[in-house]
């Protein structure tokens, strides 16, 4: 056995890891110079068809005889200028503006003192023959697009495209002019930005300087840096690329320096994958003997556990895959036997029990509701002879508001139904609202929006009062303005649908949680009631198969959104 396992076993292994880890380290080095050279790759054509854009711009700028025809009038008056202004130049400035995001600014500069330094249009004074752009178009020999880095001194970040407007030179009345465009910063900060190695990237202009890099460590916005003097500076080793520029840059190219480390890190991986494949093809061997000496017993040994878990009433299943042999046959046998006699106890015995205990939870639920009233019985006497001394005196407002209040006392004083109607539900809340409004004023307003297809279902008692009490109490009554509560009940498939919502104060992140927290609980409900009762009780019935979504925030109103099976 161990002359077998050493030819057949240890020396393939070591074999195989050696020639797989070769290969690896090839395939990951050529994947990762791919990945780069793709990344710079797509980065440099980005960046070229950015200025690309800018060049094919000012293009049309340069070929627009109604723009230069434009520029060279002489106007005798600011009218006449701002008119033809109006109906050509504003127009495809703006056309141009909308239709290249990556343009912050566009300037024309003419030698024309009778049109209007604005609107992107400036004169050519002397100031500006002065500027450096202006000076790299004067020594241009030819009308083509100048790429050049501008911005405040100290923080140049901009590239700019300039081109003469000479076009039509030779016309007579030709005035001297040329167009500037600005580039974001941000769009060329973000090409750069776009490559997923760590490293760092150099634009570098047909003089061998920096105009543009990645690397914060020089200051290249404030001055002009040498390519080569900063690579001379750099004291790591470092892996260089270069991709050179063409058409409007031609000249022009983008280097990227990268840390070799950074470009090789990846190389060490498969080292480890080696030697977990190596101890993988070793111990495997040798687990699969002890794995055939002890399977039997433990097999054994877990459906013995298992019966002993029968006989103390835990009735779980043998947790394994299926096997075809004589101890999985046993098992599976063992498991349909097991859920047998578990659903036989659940059918017979375990329903009969929670039957009786859900109908004792309902029974107490209604009176916990039932206790939470004062005396209803001399309450409502007492208000049914005020209203009729009401009505005596001709007190109509007094009387109706009191025949509300006795409505709400006698339909808590009946319990014989636990379900009425939404029609008779609305009843009561408004009942209840209009209370409200009598103690409120203007103060508080309501709508109800009733789907006449849902006004016969019915609901468990009180569903919607406790809602409706909640947004006019807690919701309402704080604000100085008052607010307005809205009932909306729609039917929907087989789901009743009913919102409560208010413009009120709302309620914290922790309160909507708690009252949601509820509908989880198990606990028994105690002496709770309103909302906490409501939602107990519609547990009881409805188990599962309703569901409560809260939406509120301070100072913004509540939304409450039952959903109840349907019920005619």
């Amino acid at each position: 056995m161990l002359i077998l396992y050493l030819f057949f076993v240890l020396v393939p292994v070591i074999l195989t890891n050696v020639i797989f880890y070769q290969v690896t380290i090839a395939n990951v080095k050529s994947q990762r110079m791919a990945d780069l050279s793709k990344g710079m790759e797509q980065i440099r054509s980005q960046f070229m068809g950015e200025i690309r854009n800018a060049a094919d711009f000012s293009s049309s700028f340069y070929t627009d005889s109604i723009l230069n025809d434009m520029l060279d009038v002489n106007y005798t008056n600011p009218v006449q200028y701002i008119e033809a202004y109006d109906s050509y130049l504003r127009k495809i400035l703006n056309t141009y503006y909308s239709g290249y995001r990556s343009l912050q600014g566009l300037t024309i500069y003419v030698d024309n003192k009778s049109v209007l330094p604005s609107g992107g249009v400036e004169f050519l004074t002397e100031e500006v023959r002065q500027s450096e752009p202006y000076r790299l178009l004067a020594n241009s020999e030819h009308s083509a697009p100048i790429l050049m880095r501008s911005g405040p001194e100290g923080n140049r970040q901009t590239f700019s495209i300039l081109r003469k407007l000479n076009y039509y030179d030779a016309l007579p009345g030709w005035k001297e002019k040329f167009v500037r465009l600005d580039l974001k910063p941000s769009t060329i900060r973000q090409i750069f930005t776009n490559l997923n190695v760590q490293g760092s990237l150099y634009l570098i202009n047909p003089a061998g300087q920096i105009d543009y890099s990645t690397d914060s460590g020089i200051p290249w916005t404030s001055q002009l840096l040498n390519y080569g003097d900063v690579m001379d500076q750099q004291s790591k080793k470092e892996f260089e690329m270069a991709y050179p520029l063409s058409g409007e840059m031609e000249g022009w190219k983008i280097n990227g320096v990268f840390d070799e480390s950074e470009i090789y890190k990846e190389l060490g991986k498969p080292s480890h994958l080696v030697v977990v494949l190596a101890c993988i093809n070793l111990i495997l061997p040798t687990w699969i003997i002890i794995w055939m000496t002890r399977t039997i017993h433990v097999r054994l040994a877990r459906i013995l556990k298992h019966m002993e878990k029968v006989k103390h009433q835990r009735f779980e299943p043998i947790r394994q895959p299926e096997s075809s042999d004589e101890i999985g046959q046993l098992t599976a046998e063992f498991n349909r036997m097991t859920m047998t006699i578990h659903r036989l106890i659940n059918d017979v015995y375990v329903a009969d029990i929670q039957h009786k205990n859900l109908e004792l939870q309902r029974r107490h639920a209604q009176l916990n509701a039932l206790q939470s009233q004062i005396n209803p019985h001399f309450l409502f006497n007492a208000l049914e002879t005020i209203r009729m001394r009401s009505l005596m005196k001709d007190e109509d407002e007094t009387a109706r508001i009191i025949y509300h209040m006795a409505k709400i006392f006698r339909n808590a004083l009946t319990w014989n139904r636990d379900k009425v109607s939404i029609q008779e539900e609305l009843e009561y809340v408004t009942c209840f609202l209009e209370i409200q409004k009598y103690r409120f004023g203007h103060k508080l307003n309501y709508r109800i929006d009733l789907d006449p297809e849902a006004a016969d279902c019915s609901i468990p008692k009180m569903t919607l009062l406790p809602f409706v009490e909640n947004a006019s109490i807690h919701g309402i009554e704080p604000l100085k303005e008052g607010g307005e509560i809205r009932l909306c009940i729609r039917r929907t498939g087989t789901e009743l649908i009913c919102v409560v919502e208010d413009s009120g104060a709302g309620m914290t992140e922790e309160k909507r949680k708690q009252l949601l927290s509820y509908v989880e609980t198990e606990d028994s409900m105690g002496d709770r009631v309103g909302v906490q009762n409501v939602i107990y009780r519609l547990k009881l019935i409805y188990d599962s198969r309703f569901h409560i979504q809260i939406d509120s925030a301070p100072r913004t109103g509540t939304r409450v959104e039952i959903g109840l099976p349907l019920e005619d």
